[in-house]
């Protein structure tokens, strides 16, 4: 079993979202093999908690325009770990030193990446 083509699609969305809003490390991966309860993890970090929530507010923001509504949100207040549930992914948006003490890349290394640099922006040319 692998994540549906649906719950790609939402994770190229909230990718692209945690792009737009300057987010550090993008990845994702398919855990759908692993997780009965959904079919991907988006991981997204950022250097401070205004950007943290600056970064969760967009990806829901798109993800609504997407017709994705969070089943549970968590962490928001605190904006250092923030849990988005759509069912068919799961979005962390941490603050970078939560990203470094928990390694989730660690703990879901076994499970197939997603590539998402096509929700990152292009790369500046050499010299500016």
């Amino acid at each position: 079993m692998t994540a549906t083509d649906h719950a790609l699609e939402l994770v190229q969305i909230a990718a692209a979202a945690a792009h737009d809003k300057l987010a550090q490390q993008v990845t994702a991966f398919d855990v759908s093999e692993q997780l009965a309860i959904t079919d991907a993890f988006v991981l997204a970090s950022a250097t401070n908690e205004r950007q943290v929530k600056a970064i969760v507010d967009e990806i829901e923001d798109k993800l609504r325009e997407a017709d994705a509504k969070p089943l549970r949100r968590e962490g928001h207040r605190e904006g250092r770990w923030v849990l988005l549930d759509y069912g068919e992914i799961v979005v962390h948006v941490q603050h970078e030193e939560e990203r470094q003490f928990y390694a989730l890349e660690r703990l879901w290394r076994d499970c197939p990446a997603i590539d998402v640099s096509a929700a990152a922006p292009p790369a500046a040319p050499a010299g500016e």
